[in-house]
């Protein structure tokens, strides 16, 4: 018993050091969900939506290149426990390229983790998209995934957004992976799967907004989120 209380006063403290890039990190991507579930006709299909195990949220992802490129971003992850939400844990992915290129610019990123043992692999430590989960670019609209049943066989749909306008993204090779540093910052000793996988972790009050807008209920909040809006690649 007294091991208990002294694990929850030990997660309590954690959850209080959450940082202000991790509450930046949340608040950015609550923005990007309700953005991107907000058109039914031209956006994520929320009968996709609905099957998801998961959710991958990685707002404002750099993607630049001048012979050498790549894409770097963080993240967050939620999964559903029951009707509720996953507290989220944190991500990151990064993705190295070569070729005769030049340019910038910021993507925001959804990816729909559509079963449990993709979701599995991606808290597995290092998943390399393509190689070790399959993935392809999410069908869009409300009758999307009529015509797009093939694509619907992979463990993760990939949507994403350049400033404002669907575009495509090629993720394969991308290391997607738990970030460590903010995931012990705000949750302690707990492990990922524990904080994802099994709803037995709290998720912290800064992840309110985030949980609301996946639409269900969880432990730290309650509310429902306006359907979705997403890319093509």
């Amino acid at each position: 018993m007294l091991g208990c209380v002294l694990s929850l006063v030990a997660a309590a403290a954690a959850i209080a050091s959450i940082s202000a890039t991790e509450r930046t990190r949340l608040s950015e991507a609550a923005a990007v969900v309700t953005d991107l579930r907000h058109n039914t006709d031209n956006g994520i299909p929320e009968d996709l939506w609905a099957k998801a195990e998961c959710v991958v949220v990685i707002p404002d992802m750099k993607k630049a290149a001048f012979i050498f490129g790549g894409e770097y971003g963080r993240g967050v992850m939620s999964c559903r426990t029951g009707k509720a939400w996953s507290a989220p844990a944190f991500m990151q992915l990064a993705k190295g390229s070569w070729g005769f290129q030049a340019g910038a610019e910021e993507i925001d990123l959804v990816l729909l983790v559509m079963n449990r043992r993709g979701a599995e692999k991606l808290l597995s430590g290092n998943v390399s998209l393509g190689v070790d989960a399959s993935i392809a670019a999410g069908p869009v609209g409300r009758a999307a995934s009529a015509s797009t049943d093939a694509k619907l066989t992979a463990e993760i749909l990939a949507y994403s957004r350049a400033k404002g306008v669907f575009a495509g993204i090629n993720l394969s090779g991308g290391a997607l992976k738990p970030d460590k540093d903010a995931n012990t910052d705000a949750y302690g000793a707990a492990s990922v799967n524990d904080v994802v996988l099994s709803g037995k972790v709290a998720a912290p009050a800064e992840a309110s907004d985030f949980i609301r807008t996946l639409g269900t209920t969880t432990r730290a909040t309650t509310g429902t989120a306006p359907s979705g809006t997403t890319d093509k690649y």
